[in-house]
């Protein structure tokens, strides 16, 4: 017996669990395509998915049904539930948020992982996203990392790999999750291992650094969920490895970093390959222009979903202390630091440039502190170890630039040192919201020197914001005047 026919007698499978017929019953493509032949471009243009279908198994992916419990809202519940949570949502036919896990619907099998992670309630992103996802829609969500978007997806997509039929030999996979960094995409991979298993889906991370054979490998016995770099991913493809013609439910991780690092031409070609009849999430910290136009190109139809206000702002439970300095202060500004600060907390320090976390690094070591540094040069091994040496608090300083600073998932960091200032008013947010996740209070150190002036208005109102103090000397730089000479 397959897998796909043990678990469709299963009576708490969601096939079993919804009225209408199956997979490839009438109702299941007769929804998919009358809900692709409605929609309209973002733009209102006409949208691409009307593409010939031919030749294309039909397929399921509205999985959605309201509990008892959700529908008894009342649309005023709803608006303050979305107040309180700060949730802002766009799109036709909006469904409720679940305020309780045991409203999504969700089979038994995930929710004994939910309950097994130990998570009392959903994150503000999960309330909203997860009805949305379900529903088989596109979906665009606007959070910043740390509110549990992982899983807003991740969910979603274990529920839709059940619904499909076994992956037969020489089939690619059905979910592709696209994110920007290594460390990232091993972290997602966690998270599939984890809330897939009871179900028993495979998953694989596919990503450059590393040699090839044991993701071949993955990738030839068959995967149901494939979280890539798009890099590598080509690469894959290229040489016959895998192919995403069973791909339905594509995901796109941290689009504005994506975007940031130049990898919109292989997203471009990678999203080529895929169905046009998929469903697509598109999630991003931030809402740039760019991020717009790419989410234009992919996604019809889309729920947004915004949790927080779409204007930059930081994590409040984070402190902020910037201090103006000159270059050549900082290394005895941040020794001093560590001094004051140093109790075996795990600390997290950014530098611009990988030749100044290895310098850095070395003369911390040097005057006796214990600090390992991680960024894009390292092989991947050495980053694996650095990165669960800083985790289990053997090594609790960690010197590290921006491809670490993005989805990196540490518990417990309790201070970031902005030893260099990062190249956009972004990046500064990402950096400090390594501290204070999952309700845990944080500090941020920030360096500002003279070549950073064109940066001191913005950082002033992110500080505002957050109803953080504003040292006279920013202040005055804000305005625009030359820093005092130091």
């Amino acid at each position: 017996m397959s897998r796909y026919d043990s678990r469709s007698a299963d009576p708490t499978s969601y096939r079993d669990r919804r009225s209408d017929s199956g997979f490839g019953g009438a109702s299941g493509y007769g929804g998919a395509r009358s809900s692709s032949s409605r929609r309209v471009d973002y733009d209102g243009a006409e949208s691409p998915r009307k593409l010939d279908l031919d030749g294309l198994t039909p397929f399921e992916k509205n999985f959605y049904a309201e509990s008892p419990e959700v529908a008894a809202m009342s649309e005023r519940e709803v608006e303050e539930y979305r107040l309180r949570r700060e949730i802002t949502v766009e799109g036709r036919d909006v469904p409720k948020p679940v305020k309780a896990f045991g409203d999504v619907g969700f089979p038994e099998y995930v929710l004994q992982e939910i309950v097994k992670a130990g998570f009392s309630e959903p994150t503000a992103i999960q309330a909203q996203g997860w009805p949305m996802a379900l529903k088989g829609r596109d979906l665009i969500g606007i959070a910043e990392t740390g509110s549990g978007k992982t899983l807003a997806y991740l969910l979603p997509a274990i529920v839709h790999v059940n619904a499909q039929p076994i992956l037969a030999p020489g089939d690619g996979p059905i979910v592709l999750v696209l994110a920007p960094t290594r460390e990232l995409a091993v972290q997602i991979q966690q998270e599939a291992t984890k809330f897939g298993s009871s179900s028993r889906i495979k998953s694989t991370c596919i990503y450059g650094g590393v040699p090839k054979g044991p993701q071949v490998r993955d990738l030839q016995k068959g995967v149901e969920i494939v979280i890539a770099t798009p890099g590598r991913l080509i690469d894959m493809m290229e040489s016959h490895h895998t192919n995403l013609r069973r791909v339905t439910y594509l995901v796109l991780d941290e689009a504005d970093r994506m975007l940031d690092m130049g990898f919109e031409p292989q997203i471009q070609k990678i999203v080529s390959q895929i169905r046009p009849d998929r469903q697509t999430l598109y999630w991003s910290a931030t809402w740039p222009k760019e991020v717009e136009q790419l989410a234009r190109r992919f996604l019809y139809n889309p729920y947004k979903v915004v949790i927080g206000s779409s204007d930059l702002k930081a994590n409040h439970a984070i402190r902020q202390h910037v201090d103006i300095v000159s270059e050549n202060q900082k290394y005895n500004k941040l020794v001093k630091l560590l001094e004051d600060i140093m109790d075996g907390s795990r600390i997290l320090i950014f530098m611009d440039t990988k030749k100044g976390c290895d310098q850095i690094t070395r003369q911390l070591r040097m005057d006796g502190w214990p600090a390992l540094s991680i960024h894009g040069d390292k092989s991947q091994a050495e980053r694996d170890w650095v990165l669960s040496e800083f985790k289990a608090g053997k090594s609790p300083i960690m010197t590290a630039t921006d491809v670490a600073a993005r989805g990196l998932d540490v518990k417990d960091v309790k201070y970031v040192i902005n030893y260099d200032f990062p190249g956009s008013l972004e990046d500064y947010v990402h950096r400090i919201g390594r501290t204070g996740r999952a309700g845990a209070k944080g500090t941020a150190y920030t360096f500002f020197t003279a070549a950073n002036a064109r940066f001191a208005k913005e950082l002033i109102s992110i500080l505002e914001e957050a109803g953080q103090k504003v040292s006279p000397e920013l202040a005055t730089m804000g305005r625009g005047a030359p820093p005092p000479p130091g």
